[in-house]
């Protein structure tokens, strides 16, 4: 864990709203920001999100694209109508170029893969506050990962059809099947 308690106490506000649909994924990385100074907030929808963003705006917000009520840009949208001064960072686990532009242009000032790191959230987060630019992660994903996040995410928006999971990636069943079966690259 690098030391970012520094830079954190420095910071005027130290809130930050963590918006992800996944609660393992949101509550291991709400704990992590949390041992690292930030006072954070943890909500599971857009619905839970725009409440807590009416009833004290955060400084800072980790917000998941895609979630089952809604999409994180909604957020974004809020959160600058509220603060504007407010830095996002985007999560997904399904990413691409056009939704990465979409994160930016609505006011987030990174857009990150899942999983991301609490280290790399934290550095794009006070990055943004200084106004530079982060450096980039120090263990990025594997081009083999990245391929297996987006199978894994393709799948499961398939409902876990392995025929129609083929259909949309343009790549054959047993192909998939082999794939699937094996355990994620590092």
């Amino acid at each position: 864990m690098t030391d970012f308690s520094a830079a954190i106490q420095a910071l005027p506000e130290k809130t930050v709203l963590v918006l992800d649909d996944d609660a393992p994924l949101r509550n291991r990385l709400g704990r992590a920001l949390e041992q690292r100074g930030f006072e954070v907030t943890l909500v599971g929808s857009v619905g839970e999100a725009v409440e807590a963003v009416k009833s004290n705006p955060p400084a800072f917000a980790v917000l998941d694209l895609r979630l089952e009520d809604g999409n994180g840009l909604q957020v974004v949208e809020t959160i600058h109508a509220q603060k504007p001064d407010a830095r996002v960072v985007m999560l997904t686990g399904y990413g691409n170029i056009a939704t990465a532009v979409a994160a930016v242009k609505a006011g987030a000032v990174d857009y990150l893969p899942k999983p991301a790191d609490a280290d790399d959230v934290a550095r794009v987060l006070l990055a943004a506050r200084e106004g530079g630019q982060p450096p980039p992660p120090e263990n990025p994903m594997s081009a083999d990962r990245v391929r297996w996040e987006h199978i894994q995410r393709v799948y499961e928006l398939c409902n876990h059809n392995i025929s129609e999971t083929a259909r949309r990636l343009n790549m054959h069943r047993r192909t998939l099947q082999r794939i699937l079966a094996k355990r994620a690259p590092r």
